[in-house]
């Protein structure tokens, strides 16, 4: 029964029992407690306007989180936002849960409790209770994510160090690679008359002596640098020739142009097999 209806008819009904100053003082007493009932009954408004307003905002933060994919995100920027945001709607929540508390003891108090004020006020105990769950749920989401981005940021450092050196470690062994390379097709030649090539050290002989050839200390500055894989053919200017050195028959070939010959080299692998060095004698 609405609190007007109910004085009226305690007014009308003890009438004759008191006097008209102890009715009005009645009177008085009612309209002060209707006054704090209705006051109380605005406060529990205010309340639940707020806890609804509030459950919109977490639901908003949690969007955000979700369509921002915030756990792997890496934007300083946002997570400090929401963690003001968060820190902000725990603190409100807090001072709710305190004027709830305060408007609960005051309602007791005033022995104007009802079962649907109580059962307003258990409603918003427990949605104060959900939205700090939600709120702490939230909070570990975002200390979570930090923590995983820590860790992506050392595994990160960790392995561009490793693909550094890695990649040091790979040009090195490139670099070694090339020169050994390199110096497994280096081969060189001579052609020269033979006054030269003893001259060089590179052939020695006498009368009735062997042809010794590069037995002893021979000039090698005198020799041409080339590289087995491209080297094909040599001009030796002229049609008596003598290959000094040893190579297998089938790897070459000669031939005369304009009044000289060429060698060709038609299998580098067996033509360089015995040595990496090609002496011709010209006379």
């Amino acid at each position: 029964m609405p609190i007007i209806l109910t004085v009226a008819l305690l007014l009308a009904s003890c009438g004759s029992k008191y006097t008209e100053s102890e009715q009005q003082t009645l009177a008085d007493v009612s309209r002060q407690e209707l006054s704090v009932a209705l006051a109380e009954r605005d406060s529990l408004i205010v309340l639940m306007s707020d806890m609804s307003r509030m459950m919109n905002q977490i639901k908003h933060i949690e969007n955000i989180m979700v369509i921002s994919g915030v756990q792997t995100n890496e934007n300083p920027a946002q997570k400090a936002q929401l963690r003001k945001d968060l820190a902000a709607l725990q603190s409100t929540l807090r001072q709710r849960r305190e004027q709830l508390a305060d408007l609960e003891a005051r309602l007791n108090d005033s022995n104007l409790s009802n079962k649907e004020l109580e059962a307003v006020i258990l409603g918003l105990k427990e949605q104060i209770a959900t939205r700090t769950s939600e709120i702490e749920s939230l909070r570990a989401q975002l200390t979570s994510a930090n923590d995983r981005i820590g860790v992506l940021d050392q595994q990160v450092d960790s392995l561009t160090t490793t693909v550094a050196d890695v990649s040091s470690q790979r040009d090195s062994i490139m670099v070694v690679s090339t020169n050994l390379e390199n110096e497994i097709n280096t081969c060189f030649y001579v052609v020269a008359p033979k006054s030269d090539l003893k001259q060089h050290n590179i052939i020695e002989s006498g009368f009735l002596k062997k042809t010794k050839l590069m037995k002893g200390d021979f000039d090698k500055g005198f020799f041409v640098i080339s590289d087995k894989r491209s080297l094909r053919s040599i001009p030796l200017w002229s049609k008596k020739v003598r290959i000094l050195t040893t190579h297998p028959a089938a790897s070459y070939e000669l031939t005369e142009s304009d009044g000289g010959k060429f060698l060709h080299i038609l299998d580098p692998g067996r033509f360089w097999d015995m040595s990496n060095y090609l002496v011709i004698q010209i006379d």
